[in-house]
């Protein structure tokens, strides 16, 4: 290690954001939110170095966080017509909100010895990370094929003894499309099971749509049998990241996640969230973003996001090969093609004409998708992305389908995931195209080919093969 100068750290720091997606400007069409408001970005940014070296453990040393925390709780809470008494916290982001709601669940039936929560297909990944760092068993419903959306008969159907938690997205990441939040949370309640409704990317816009769009079934607190609903600042708040709120119906819900422990010679530890250290930066930049940008100004752009997402939706019908999943519920919208050719070609081809829009791999009866996440800043492009989108699917179609090797999808197909060792998955590595030098892994520009075989192969083994290349590529270099 080198000590360097303020101007060379700039530089470097520079030099090294050079490679990354655009975090402004609307083209990077999932992992980031965009309100395109500068002022917006500049008081957040200021409030996060301001409050950078504060720390939310003890809210007594640092009552500044505690206001702000419970003044955002409330905000939110009124969003989604959380009842009196409700009661939540502000984690780091949605996985946290859900493993939170997760635990919660589970502790407050003890009785249950093996329990289980039941989540539809569709269900954000992060329920199978809390399900696996929690040992509570992950019950998974197919969602209707044609909507996408939860099969709420099927769901009341899985509901057993052993069910803690009962799940539905408002909306779904994978397609956009809002759960039928009404029938399981019934069906939750007639079995004593506690009903939660991720609402991690909807739950700041769909409110602020509710005005035009008051056609859509009731998905929050409003329903009967919901106890808990996770929805996140750092999504459509276009606050900076990380912050999420996790709200519970009742605080009696919520002390089932609280921590304590006077069980050592030094403070006693007590904590609301996953985290005891925890800074106090994105809480005050949440805090700041939401009370500049205000009510007015977030319905307008959530109607902005809104109506990109409904114009891309109806272009789409025009493009030979592509098509919409299912309508959008929101401003997720989420595509197929037909078998002229693939979604993986289409992101590739989108890329090169300076878009990110996510691929999505299938899983059990739902195919391959192609993943748009439209914010604010995007609306002003739609024209741009349509015609890109037109000439990316064009592109696409003349190169066909990614051809995966047969005789490369059984073998990779023949291997137990528990069982593959280094020699095996540095053959993998090399037929995927991602061998580097020393063992190392390469990404390739174009990834078609290597999603193409991803896309081929069981889940399990899908799993095991990108936790070794993650392994990998998460390493000091030489």
């Amino acid at each position: 290690m080198t000590t360097m100068e303020h101007d060379e750290i700039r530089e470097a720091l520079a030099a090294l954001r050079a490679r990354d997606l655009p975090t402004h400007g609307g083209r990077t069409l999932a992992y980031v939110y965009d309100s395109g408001l500068a002022t917006a970005d500049a008081i957040g940014r200021e409030a996060l170095a301001a409050f950078s070296s504060t720390n939310g453990l003890d809210p007594t040393a640092f009552p500044s966080l505690l206001r702000m925390e419970n003044d955002l709780v409330g905000i939110a809470g009124g969003l989604v017509d959380a009842p009196k008494g409700f009661a939540g916290v502000v984690t780091s982001g949605g996985t946290e909100s859900i493993f939170l709601a997760v635990l919660a669940a589970r502790d407050a039936r003890p009785d249950v010895v093996e329990p289980r929560m039941v989540l539809p297909t569709t269900a954000h990944a992060a329920f199978h990370k809390a399900a696996h760092w929690l040992g509570v068993e992950a019950v998974l419903v197919d969602v209707d094929p044609v909507s996408k959306r939860a099969d709420a008969d099927a769901v009341a159907a899985a509901i057993d003894e052993r069910t803690v938690l009962v799940v539905a997205s408002a909306p779904s990441y994978a397609h956009g499309v809002i759960d039928p939040v009404e029938p399981i949370a019934a069906a939750a309640a007639a079995a004593g099971v506690r009903c939660h409704v991720d609402a991690c990317i909807g739950g700041w816009v769909l409110p602020h749509l509710q005005a035009s769009e008051s056609d859509k079934a009731a998905w929050n607190f409003a329903v009967p049998g919901v106890t808990s609903l996770s929805l996140d600042l750092h999504k459509y708040a276009y606050t900076p990241k990380g912050v999420s709120v996790l709200l519970h119906a009742s605080a009696e819900l919520r002390r089932t996640h609280l921590f304590a422990s006077a069980r050592w010679p030094g403070y006693t530890m007590l904590n609301t969230t996953a985290q005891s250290t925890k800074s106090g930066g994105p809480l005050a930049a949440a805090w700041a973003v939401v009370h500049h940008i205000g009510p007015e100004r977030y319905a307008d752009l959530a109607r902005q996001a809104r109506q990109a997402t409904l114009d891309l939706a109806a272009a789409v019908a025009g493009i030979p090969g592509l098509s919409v999943a299912a309508p959008p519920d929101s401003t997720l919208l989420s595509l197929v093609t037909d078998d002229t050719c693939d979604v993986f070609t289409v992101s590739d081809e989108m890329l090169a004409r300076g878009w990110y829009v996510q691929p999505q791999m299938r899983f059990r009866d739902l195919p391959a998708t192609l993943h748009l996440t439209f914010s604010a800043a995007t609306a002003a492009s739609s024209a741009q992305i349509v015609a890109d989108l037109i000439a990316a699917t064009a592109s696409a179609r003349a190169a066909g389908p990614v051809a995966v090797p047969s005789d490369l999808v059984a073998m990779a197909s023949a291997i137990d995931p528990a069982t593959l060792d280094e020699a095996t998955f540095a053959g993998l590595l090399a037929a995927a195209g991602l061998a580097g030098g020393d063992g190392a892994v390469e990404l390739p520009e174009r990834m078609a080919p290597v999603n193409a075989l991803l896309d081929a192969v069981p889940p399990p083994l899908r799993e095991a093969l990108l936790l070794g290349v993650i392994d990998r590529l998460v390493r000091p270099s030489d």
